[in-house]
């Protein structure tokens, strides 16, 4: 499998390379770890390694199945969502997505559930979403994302392969400030000159080995780098449309979204408005 995106965790990439050469990836899996740790980008390419259409390793990240899901665009990948902000997933949203689990892929083979904060739901709601493991469709597949994995009942554990992502290092002050100028560097190139997959993949540093308070910063640099290449520019129209979206993302980031839904909203952001 493709999943150099990931940052580390070179025995889970083995392992999920192992079962996709194999067997097939599995219908369910607990993704687990701490903030930054990167479920959030493990659970995206696991989605498009299931749904991609493309030749040779999977994801491709070129198939149009695997561009709709870096961009969070794709029907059959469905995030789940607690009802308000911080609030879990409730026992009447699992009975939904029973229901919705029901109904066939709209363009795929597969349909792909990420629950977030899933650890954090009550027994109630966890022993529906256990009935749902054991006894949904073959094409619907789960992906647990949960910071504490004891927080989930042992009987929807053990019917998810487990995915204990390690933390992310955390380099000295100086060493995170260079990285952080030479990300928003190649990332405002990206914005000012790439197309869109060349966009995509840049944009994927915004997800990686990012927790909230480093996300801010790297989005706050990459403002600043837009602009001043804007004051430079003689045709700023593109980077002024790409410094009003990294706005935008400064405001959803503080709202606690994550990561890679800041990456899709971005490259959507920026090849909508054509």
């Amino acid at each position: 499998m493709n999943l150099s995106a990931l940052a580390g965790n070179q025995r889970i990439k083995e392992q999920l390379s192992l079962q996709e050469r194999g067997r097939g990836l599995s219908h369910a899996y607990m993704i687990s770890g701490p903030a930054g740790a990167g479920k959030h980008t493990l659970a995206r390419l696991l989605a498009a390694a299931m749904l991609c259409t493309g030749p040779g390793e999977k994801p491709c990240g070129r198939c149009g199945p695997c561009v709709k899901t870096a961009k969070g665009l794709h029907p059959d990948v469905i995030l789940v969502d607690g009802p308000g902000e911080g609030k879990p997933i409730t026992v009447d949203q699992v009975r939904q997505l029973r229901a919705d689990a029901y109904i066939r892929p709209n363009e795929g083979e597969r349909k792909v559930y990420l629950l977030e904060r899933a650890d954090q739901m009550n027994p109630s709601a966890q022993n529906a979403m256990l009935k749902l493991l054991e006894e949904g469709p073959p094409y619907a597949a789960f992906l647990l994302l949960a910071e504490n994995a004891g927080g989930l009942l042992e009987t929807v554990r053990s019917r998810c392969e487990s995915l204990a992502l390690g933390p992310a290092e955390e380099p000295a002050d100086g060493e995170a400030q260079r990285e952080r100028r030479q990300a928003a560097r190649e990332l405002a190139g990206a914005l000012e000159r790439a197309g869109e997959l060349e966009l995509l993949e840049a944009a994927m540093v915004l997800d990686a080995r990012r927790g909230r308070e480093e996300l801010s910063a790297l989005l706050e640099a990459l403002e600043g780098e837009l602009g001043a290449r804007a004051a430079q520019a003689a045709d700023r129209r593109r980077l002024l449309r790409a410094v009003d979206l990294v706005k935008e993302l400064r405001s959803a980031a503080k709202l606690n979204v994550n990561g890679g839904q800041l990456s899709g909203w971005l490259c959507a952001g920026m090849f909508d408005a054509r």
